[in-house]
C-alpha cells in the first residue's frame, strides 16, 4: 500500500490538484478505531473483551477509554472504563487499510459501498461499522455481544475534496452518486 501511494497516488494527485511540490500532496497520517461500550457500566468484563477484539483486529494493543464526566442518568462516574480505542500509524496502518478494503468491507451484508458523507470539512473521514464480526480475526463462536465501532481516517488534506480523492485512489469503495436510488 505504501508503494502504491508513493508510485501511483502521489503523481496522480499532484497532477489533479496542480501542486507545485510532492510535499503538498495529502497523505494518510493515522487510522483510529474507537469502540464505545455503553453496557460496560454494568459489566466491567465487556471493556476487556472490547480491548481484546480491537487488539485482534489491528494487531496492536488497544487501550480502554475512560469517561470524562459523570452522568447520573446512566449511572456513569467520571473515570469509569467505557470503551476501547487503538491508533494505527506507519506500516500497521497501511496493512489494516488493505485488509479493511479487500476482506472486511466486502463481508458486510448487502454491501453497496460506503457513504461519502463522513467527511468533517478538514479532510478527515469517519466510517461506522455495525458488526465487528466482518473482520476474519474475530471468531463468531467467541463473541457474546455483537457491537460496532468507528473508524476514522486522519489525513493531511486541507479539504474534503482532496481527502476524498486520496481515499478513492487508495481504493475505498465509495457509493457511486449516480447509481444511488
Amino acid at each position: 500500500m505504501k508503494d502504491k501511494y508513493v508510485n501511483d497516488i502521489v503523481p496522480a494527485l499532484k497532477e489533479k490538484f496542480q501542486y507545485s511540490s510532492v510535499m503538498q500532496v495529502p497523505k494518510l497520517e493515522k487510522i483510529v478505531l474507537n469502540k464505545g461500550i455503553g453496557a460496560a457500566v454494568a459489566d466491567k468484563k465487556l471493556v476487556d473483551q472490547g480491548v481484546e477484539e480491537l487488539s485482534l483486529i489491528t494487531g496492536q494493543r488497544a487501550v480502554a477509554t475512560k469517561a470524562k464526566t459523570s452522568v447520573s442518568n446512566f449511572k456513569l462516574r467520571e473515570g469509569m472504563p467505557i470503551g476501547a480505542k487503538v491508533t494505527l500509524r506507519g506500516s500497521k496502518m497501511y496493512e489494516f487499510l488493505d485488509r479493511l478494503m479487500t476482506v472486511a468491507l466486502p463481508r458486510v451484508r448487502d454491501f453497496k459501498g460506503i457513504s461519502d458523507k463522513g467527511f468533517d470539512g478538514r479532510g478527515n473521514y469517519s466510517l461506522g461499522v455495525t458488526e465487528q464480526i466482518i473482520f476474519p480475526e474475530i471468531s463468531i463462536e467467541k463473541v457474546n455481544r455483537i457491537s460496532g465501532m468507528d473508524i476514522t481516517f486522519v489525513t493531511t488534506a486541507n479539504s474534503d475534496e482532496e481527502s476524498f480523492a486520496l481515499l478513492k485512489a487508495f481504493g475505498m469503495p465509495f457509493v457511486n452518486k449516480n447509481n444511488q436510488e
